[in-house]
């Protein structure tokens, strides 16, 4: 029994000695697209440029990422001036319209949710962002046909 423990252990090691080397075999073959940074390692220069640089935002767009898309109407010939808003709490975009003041989209700062939203169309909109510490309301009223951020009443 001694011989057969012995040749049971060998068989073992070599079978995990195999594996190991075909799945470092593998992870090399396949290269930095599973083990490293896709693209390589950048220099501090590098990021400093990219970040200098604007991002382009496409035609049409303010940039703003919307947490709860509009689905309640194509965009009308009537929409008027759309203009974003930014809080320590978070950003927003509203546009005036036929009907009012509306919210197009909205998003919370890290570390802040939102907590109450009236999108509209009304004659004003508010938005409000809630921190760990802190609350920050965003209320919007159209003046003229521009959206403009004002006090709460």
């Amino acid at each position: 029994m001694g011989r057969r423990s012995i040749l049971v252990a060998t068989g073992w090691v070599a079978t995990a000695a195999a594996a190991t080397l075909i799945g470092l075999g593998a992870i090399r073959l396949v290269g930095e697209s599973i083990t490293g940074t896709p693209g390589g390692v950048r220099s501090e220069a590098e990021i400093e440029r990219a970040l200098a640089a604007p991002e382009p935002v496409p035609t049409g767009t303010t940039g703003a990422a919307s947490t709860a898309p509009d689905t309640s109407a194509a965009p009308s010939a009537s929409s008027g001036a759309r203009r974003g808003f930014a809080t320590d709490g978070g950003t927003a975009v509203a546009e005036c319209g036929a009907g009012g003041v509306r919210l197009v989209s909205w998003a919370p700062a890290q570390g802040y949710r939102v907590r109450d939203v009236d999108r509209g169309p009304d004659d004003d909109v508010e938005v409000t962002f809630q921190g760990p510490t802190r609350e920050y309301e965003l209320k919007v009223r159209c003046i003229g046909s521009e959206p403009v951020s004002v006090a709460d009443d």
